[in-house]
């Protein structure tokens, strides 16, 4: 970096590296990361923007920026990324927490909160976004977070006790369902929907650092999806419900495959803020009835 190593020299230079990377979004990017290395807020950087770097500072912010221009993500970089207004510890063993994920949060918190659901699994936990926020939003109830991956459940043991929920959130290891120890009132998952097809369209940030099983859904991206549909039943309530996170092309393949495996219960796609579908709710999937029994599909 050339001339004075002032924060907003530092700055500077940050963002013309990372624009020549062809990044989304560069200048915040090297705020962001400059805020890391000093352990300032970017507020802070603004109000101060002749202050001197130390040497190590200097040193420690370019190599995060090197990082960042091989498209490294910014929450691997800083170890963390906010989600449904809390903070969580992440790493390359889990997915990072996306925005478009927290509508299945506020989603699964009106259903419990209007039906009195107390029992819940989060299947697929990941980082335990989304036990995390649930237990916090949720205080009276038990959630079981299961992940096939041990690695993962690590990161999220730590994110259980960052939030003080580890007495509410219980981890499981193994697939899917199967882990559970008894029926839940709610069953909620971002399972990966990514299809062999997108695949080859996703952005290096995400194909080349997030780990692979955490978004690969097989040919179609239903893989998963479906193995949970058919294994819900067996650990649902009666009244239960289950609401799936889904890509924006998937709503009328999964509704199908919802009313195959439970035809008594009532869906809902919910679309998201862009208003793509984003969220297949199942409702009195825990109810079996005939198979001939009609379903009500809603779009809204």
């Amino acid at each position: 970096m050339k001339g004075e190593a002032t924060l907003q020299n530092a700055l500077h230079w940050g963002e013309q590296n990372l624009t020549q990377s062809a990044l989304d979004s560069p200048r915040l990017d090297a705020e962001i990361l400059l805020a890391h290395a000093l352990g300032m807020t970017i507020t802070q950087l603004h109000a101060h923007p002749q202050s001197q770097l130390s040497s190590a500072a200097l040193a420690f912010y370019l190599q995060l920026i090197e990082r960042r221009a091989r498209h490294e993500p910014v929450a691997y970089i800083v170890g963390q990324k906010e989600f449904y207004g809390l903070d969580f510890f992440v790493d390359n063993r889990v997915l990072i927490p996306r925005p478009e994920t927290e509508l299945l949060v506020e989603l699964s918190v009106e259903m419990a909160q209007a039906r009195s659901l107390r029992l819940i699994a989060d299947v697929g936990t990941g980082c335990g976004a989304i036990a995390v926020s649930l237990a916090v939003h949720l205080p009276q109830a038990l959630v079981y977070a299961t992940d096939a991956s041990p690695a993962a459940l690590e990161v999220a043991v730590c994110n259980c006790r960052r939030h003080g929920v580890e007495d509410r959130v219980r981890l499981l290891h193994g697939h899917l369902l199967e882990p559970l120890p008894e029926p839940v009132d709610l069953i909620v998952a971002n399972l990966p929907y990514v299809s062999q097809a997108e695949w080859a369209q996703l952005p290096p940030e995400i194909s080349r650092y997030e780990p692979r099983e955490a978004l690969n859904g097989g040919r179609d991206g239903l893989d998963h999806i479906r193995r949970l549909l058919a294994q819900a039943g067996r650990y649902l309530k009666p009244g239960g419900v289950v609401l799936l996170e889904i890509g924006a092309t998937q709503g009328p393949a999964v509704v199908a495959l919802a009313r195959h495996h439970f035809p008594a219960a009532r869906v809902e796609i919910a679309q998201d803020y862009a208003g793509l579908d984003r969220i297949v709710m199942v409702k009195g999937a825990g109810e079996q009835r005939s198979r001939g029994a009609d379903m009500e599909v809603v779009w809204f």
